[in-house]
């Protein structure tokens, strides 16, 4: 029998990434396999550089439970992981009252309210669960095909209005809200390196409850303030967010991770 002996090498590109090669006998193999197959495409496989980055980041954190309810997909859930929090994915019958006291924080991932088909039956329970006293996240939705009657609590309306320049400025409208502080004191500087965009189907109305917190727009446009809304509703948090970290935590950006996990902690 031949035998055969595997050697894993890897080395820093610069500050922030690392790159791979395996090496079994001859030759040495330095990039991925990755498998693209969705119903509406035909499959197709890509052959990606064997590289990941690396980021360092400054952070702290509060709570530790989190749920987390998919929509149309994306890759929060292991961003979130990775710097220590426990996620569990949930599905639309998970969502009762029992069961979300658990949770320190509930996501509900990108397009939840256009995805999934018996939501409506479930958003009391997430209203519920906020009144006691919970965190309740609201990714960008379309106002296309929506399955709820209501995005929010209190009322709110979604445009489609978007920020897609991902250097545009960002403005501090309540420079002292806990979500720019606590427990990560937020920066112009934790908006660089972000990637593609700044976010998408920002609010353009809300009910006077809400704080918008974050300013934003394209070059030529008017400011786009509706992009992150708080509000509080009984003792706990509701969150609508347009700004997009379902492509800032993928990319790594320090960031993102920050103020994602400054929402998270809200109340704690």
């Amino acid at each position: 029998m031949r035998k055969m002996i595997l050697v894993f090498a890897a080395s820093l590109i610069g500050a922030s990434g690392v790159s791979a090669q395996a090496c079994l006998g001859l030759p040495s193999f330095e990039r991925g396999l990755v498998h693209i197959e969705h119903p509406h495409i035909p499959t197709q496989v890509l052959l990606p550089p064997a590289e990941g980055r690396l980021v360092r980041l400054d952070l702290q954190r509060k709570g530790q439970t989190i749920g987390y309810v998919q929509g149309a997909g994306d890759q929060i859930p292991a961003g979130l992981r990775q710097i220590g929090y426990t996620v569990v994915e949930l599905h639309e019958d998970d969502l009762d009252p029992d069961r979300l006291r658990r949770f320190d924080a509930v996501i509900l991932g990108v397009r939840a309210y256009n995805t999934l088909e018996r939501i409506r039956l479930h958003q009391p329970a997430l209203f519920d669960y906020v009144k006691a006293g919970g965190t309740l996240i609201v990714q960008y939705n379309t106002s296309h095909e929506i399955k709820v009657d209501a995005v929010a609590p209190y009322p709110l309306t979604i445009s489609r209005e978007r920020v897609t320049e991902e250097n545009a400025e960002v403005r501090f409208l309540l420079p002292g809200h806990p979500v720019l502080n606590q427990p990560n004191r937020i920066t112009p500087a934790d908006f660089e390196g972000w990637v593609q965009e700044r976010g998408l189907y920002f609010a353009n109305q809300w009910d006077p409850r809400f704080q918008a917190i974050l300013s934003s727009h394209d070059g030529g446009e008017p400011p786009r303030d509706g992009g992150l809304l708080v509000a509080q509703y009984g003792d706990g948090f509701f969150v609508y967010t347009g700004y997009s970290w379902f492509r800032q935590i993928p990319a790594g950006v320090p960031g993102a991770y920050r103020i994602l996990v400054n929402l998270i902690s809200l109340g704690r």
